[in-house]
């Protein structure tokens, strides 16, 4: 049996989610009961202005209403001994125990009624269909079967209440689709339907067990379930699909497993329920992960829904890798980082949401070709760690809410842009996105708030035209502590990341007059500072609080005996506020070593 690996560390709080003050969506909402359920007590309203105090927010929780065990159970034949054995042999198939439920025709096996089935043997062209009562649950085991069809999808959910694929332990099993489709069948209502995958079910599917199974999708999707699609145990699933690995219309839960999914033009994993429509069904086109490792190489995005995405610990850490040539996660609505260990690396944005992102656990790493975490509306990180080592934009939303958890940002653009609501305070200001301003300093024609209260945010930006810390709007800080630098450019818009080191480009005059050219801080409408640690460096800025025209080197400690940095470039001008009075150079051999994401060092005491 396989053994989840052990993690040294937990991430975050399990099962919290921050769900309130932030713009609330424009689609339809229906509800429906479903076996997880995450209820959001506070309704969130469009601002137009920036609310310097958020309320407090709600906390929604999270409910399993299923009858079936939490704990993993053995998966074995001996449990169903008496019950019927369908046993394919290359062209042959045999039905032992014969319930009266089963016929065979054609090379189409077909189950009528509930009750257990276990299926065994190899072959190359033959079809499992399962056509049982609208009340019926059918258990399938799959037990060392090796099934393709040359004309279909080998196994057909075509109507049951529930259909459980129990993986026997110890068992490998592979599926293996047609490349492509000559049969149709009739629906309840009369329409023509085609499968879609190699395993197509149109009623709710449990994939369970600790045995292995391949998929191979030759014709379009993986693993597609029309309803809900849960699954379960410490399965070995590996997909291979020209389109989506795995996909749930109606949602996708997975609480633990081994996954390998390559999608070679689609998703990794994907629930869509609502998005023709937009509109938004209650725990409908979903995706939530509690446990699991997952390696996930897509074509297009790594994990996709319209309603909301969850990510969260439980009896394990999820680990999730993800390499895309779209977007990393993406929603159409909200995502939630609770818990589990993620890795993304994407050509298009990391962590992206045409709503809102909260932020409240786990650890998170973002390598993008666009935006490491692009949200719509809002972004709220309450806790966690995020490290976003590559990126154009790092963090980009309409509200960049920082109340806790741990950040550190490598950009070539800004590291921070608060952008995309209208300037028109008659205008829904977060459905409308409007892009970063014009060239440093210059005035845009949207806005943006930056919100900062707690936490620990290091933000590094490099390039020829760069803010680190930019909102279209104000920016305010009350507590926590924000780390600013400006890298170091070699003249043609490459940078150097932190620790790489090169002499401070830009104005060397020790002055610390505005400029309109950006820099540090740049903000439309004001950055005001109340509280907490505020700590840049760099050559230039349009706006500071505090400044001091000393030269820094780079891996020496600036600041106070109560909160030093060491800047992993050299420059002529430190900006500060806050709780900073003054900053000068500080031996920090006394104080507490705080580590940051990106493995660098701040110090307090």
């Amino acid at each position: 049996m396989k053994l989840l690996k052990s993690t040294l560390f937990v991430c975050g709080t399990a099962l919290a989610l921050c769900a309130c003050g932030d713009s609330s969506s424009n689609a339809t909402t229906t509800t429906e009961a479903e076996s997880t359920v995450v209820t959001d007590s506070t309704s969130e309203t469009s601002e137009s202005t920036p609310v310097s105090t958020p309320s407090t927010p709600s906390t929604p929780t999270v409910t399993q209403e299923d009858s079936e065990p939490e704990v993993s159970e053995p998966v074995d034949v001996s449990e169903i001994s008496g019950d019927p054995v369908i046993t394919f042999d290359n062209g042959t198939t045999t039905i032992e125990n014969d319930n009266g439920c089963v016929s065979e025709k054609e090379k189409v096996v077909t189950i009528y009624c509930a009750g257990n089935y276990q299926l065994t043997g190899k072959s190359s062209d033959n079809q499992v269909i399962v056509n049982a009562g609208s009340t019926d649950k059918v258990y399938l085991y799959l037990n060392e079967l090796q099934l393709a069809s040359a004309t279909d999808a080998p196994l057909y959910v075509q109507n049951a209440e529930k259909v459980f694929l129990m993986l026997v332990d110890g068992t490998k099993n592979s599926l293996e689709d047609a490349a492509t489709r000559t049969q149709s069948y009739t629906k309840a209502n009369g329409t023509n339907d085609t499968t879609n995958a190699t395993v197509y079910a149109k009623d709710d599917l449990t994939i369970k067990g600790s045995g292995d199974l391949t998929v191979t999708g030759n014709y379009n999707n993986g693993i597609q379930c029309s309803n809900d699609l849960r699954i379960r145990d410490l399965p070995g699933i590996t997909v291979t699909a020209k389109n989506h690995a795995i996909k749930g219309k109606g949602s996708v839960t997975i609480e633990g497993g081994y996954f390998t999914l390559t999608a070679t033009n689609g998703d990794g994993i994907k629930s869509d329920e609502g998005e023709d429509a937009n509109t938004i069904t209650e725990n409908k086109g979903i995706v939530v992960i509690t446990g699991g490792e997952f390696e996930i190489n897509a074509g297009d995005d790594g994990i996709q829904a319209f309603n909301y995405i969850f990510v969260a610990d439980s009896t394990s850490i999820p680990l999730i890798n993800v390499t895309s040539k779209g977007k990393g996660i993406v929603t159409d609505n909200r995502i939630y980082i609770n818990g589990g260990i993620t890795n993304i690396t994407s050509a298009d944005d990391g962590l992206h949401s045409n709503l809102n992102i909260y932020i409240n656990g786990g650890l998170t790493t973002i390598s993008a070709g666009d935006d490491g975490i692009h949200a719509d509306s809002t972004l709220r990180i309450a806790d966690g760690s995020v490290n976003i080592t590559k990126a154009v934009e790092g963090i980009e939303a309409f509200y960049i809410r920082a109340e806790g958890g741990m950040t550190a940002t490598v950009a070539s653009d800004d590291a921070w842009n608060a952008a995309g609501g209208s300037a028109d305070a008659n205008s829904q200001s977060g459905s409308q996105w409007g892009g970063r301003g014009g060239p440093g300093g210059m005035a845009s024609s949207s806005k943006g708030y930056i919100i900062i209260s707690g936490g620990y945010h290091y933000l590094y930006a490099a390039g020829n035209d760069i803010d680190v810390l930019d909102a279209n709007g104000t920016a305010t800080m009350s507590g926590g502590v924000l780390l600013l630098e400006i890298g170091t450019s070699n003249g043609g818009g490459m940078m150097f990341a932190p620790g790489q080191g090169g002499n401070q480009g830009g104005n060397s005059s020790g002055s610390c007059s505005t400029n309109m050219a950006g820099g540090l801080i740049d903000t439309d409408s004001g950055f005001s500072i109340t509280g907490g640690v505020l700590l840049g460096f760099g050559s230039r800025t349009e706006e500071y609080p505090k400044c001091s025209a000393t030269s820094y080197t780079a891996g020496t400690a600036y600041g106070t005996s109560n909160a030093a940095f060491k800047p992993s470039t050299s420059g002529s001008m430190i900006v500060y506020g806050g709780d900073v009075g003054s900053v000068a150079q500080v031996d920090v051999s006394d104080m507490t070593e705080i580590t940051l994401p990106n493995g660098m060092t701040y110090y307090e005491k």
